[in-house]
Formats: C-alpha cells, structure tokens, sequence
C-alpha cells in the first residue's frame, strides 16, 4: 500500500523540532547537571570536561565538543542563549538543520582550539575555557553575511545593520587579545569562532557536496514504445498517449515525482526546493489525503 512508505506517511508533513530550540534545551539541560554534581559530588568535570592545555596534552581529546556545553555561571549561560535563540534561527531557516549543527559546533571547536594554541605563547591564554560563546560567534558571523543587511538591536535599543556589526565585534575580539586585564573572557575564542563562521558560509557547502556520500543511480529499463508508420486506418500499431504527471497512479508518481525531491531535502534541506518541487509535494500529499 502506498500508505506504507515511510516517506508518505503523515508524520512525514508534520513540523519537526528546530535544532535551534534542541541546542538550547541541551545546554539547560547540562547547566542543570553540572549544579547537581557540583553539589553532590566531589567529581572535578571541568578537569575532564573543559577546554584547557593541560587537558589536551593528557589525550582528552573530547574537550573540544564537550567545553562549549559548560558554562561559568548563570549569566554566561543566559547571554550564550539568546545568542543561539536569535542568531541561530536565522542560520538554520537559511541553510538547514544538518548545516546550522555542523557550523555551529565546528565554530566552537575551532574557536576554542585557537584559544589553547595561543595558551602555548601567552600564559593568560592557558586556562580552562567553558561556554558556547565560539560557537555563538560562528553563528552570528553566518547570520551577517547571509542578510548583510539586516538590522541588529545592540542591548536591545541601539540598532546596527548586521554586516557592520560583524565588523564590530572581529575588531574588538582581535583588539581584546593584545589587551591585558580582561577578566575570563576568552576573546580569542571568539575570534576563531567568528573565523570558522565565515570560512564555512564560504567553503562549506563547497566540502560537503564533495564529501558527501551520493545515494546509488537508480536505473529504471522501460519497454520501447513501437514507432507507428503511416499506413491504413486498419494499421494494428496505435501509438500510446503520453500521460502527463497527474494522471500518473499513485505509485509510479511517488517514484518518479517525489522520491528525488526527498532525496533532496535529505541532501541540501528543505530550503533548497524550487516552487515547482514544493507543488510537486503538495499533490502528493493531496493524492494521499484522497486515499
């Protein structure tokens, strides 16, 4: 039965999560975690768990991913999370959930290891690093450039258009590396996740479609439709109608209609559909709404 295919089912057309709003219940969820074991426990997770030097150097190599699920406080915690809210939704709806997931987490990762390379010259530089602010950068980095022209409420009240505001806020990262005294900011941090927002708008889309593994060909072998010569009204050879894509049954137009748009979506994101495609997707569902 057509019903039975996965891809046709009604659940398939339902409204999934925003990998937006997962990443913030995570990191409350793991905010939450940390104030139960740090007050229950005398296990010391940010030896295991930060971003540091001293880390690294012990094979902990994890801490890269795991340090931007920590946070320093409940401050820093709520600032990192409208960062992702209002930034993060922009990038998602833009480039897809697969996409925004990978930028996100590939700027924090970036950003907090530049913070540790620096670590190796500067002393200031050398200790445990905990937040997603890298991460949040890249996705404000992505967010400018794919609406430059955008407004930004600064606090909420001073409006900046966004390509200005990226400016900003790279040239107060790279000002704040060199200048001493600011408290456990880590602005080199931000600097690499800004970096790695930008370089992946540029070059990532390029990287995931050559390393992107490609589903098989499917090949289909139709019989040849016999050519009709002229010939008397007796001729037995009729020539067969073309039919267009609506008089199609129902199984032969989820195949040859719907199964590459969702191979598609599944390759690109939704966002990658032209109107055509969409229409294409909305008879589908109607032919099955008639079932």
């Amino acid at each position: 039965m057509l019903e039975d295919r996965s891809y046709m089912r009604r659940d398939r057309w339902r409204p999934q999560w925003s990998f937006t709003i997962i990443l913030l219940l995570v990191n409350v969820a793991v905010f939450v975690a940390q104030g139960i074991i740090g007050a229950n426990s005398r296990f010391d997770y940010h030896k295991y768990f930060a971003l540091s030097r001293e880390g690294l150097s012990h094979g902990y190599l994890w801490q890269p991913l795991t340090f931007q699920f920590l946070h320093g406080g409940l401050w820093h915690l709520v600032l990192n999370l409208l960062g992702i809210y209002f930034f993060g939704r922009v990038v998602e709806e833009r480039l897809g959930r697969a996409a925004f997931i990978r930028l996100y987490l590939l700027s924090g990762m970036v950003g907090g290891l530049f913070q540790a390379l620096l670590g190796l010259f500067f002393e200031r530089f050398g200790g445990q690093v905990v937040g997603a602010s890298a991460g949040v950068f890249g996705l404000i980095a992505a967010s400018t450039l794919l609406e430059p022209d955008g407004v930004i409420l600064v606090s909420f009240i001073l409006p900046i258009r966004a390509k200005y505001f990226l400016i900003i806020i790279t040239a107060m990262a790279v000002v704040f590396i060199f200048v001493p005294g600011q408290g456990n900011i880590a602005h080199a941090a931000h600097l690499g996740g800004i970096m790695a927002g930008v370089a992946y708008l540029r070059w990532g889309a390029l990287a995931a479609n050559l390393f992107r593994a490609r589903r098989p060909v499917r090949i289909r072998f139709r019989p040849r439709e016999l050519i009709k010569v002229q010939g008397s009204k007796d001729s037995p050879w009729k020539r067969r109608k073309e039919r267009s894509t609506e008089d199609l049954p129902p199984e032969e137009f989820i195949s040859r209609e719907v199964d590459p748009i969702l191979d598609k979506i599944s390759a690109q994101g939704i966002q990658s559909l032209t109107p055509r495609e969409r229409q294409i997707l909305e008879a589908a569902r109607a032919k099955m709404e008639k079932r």
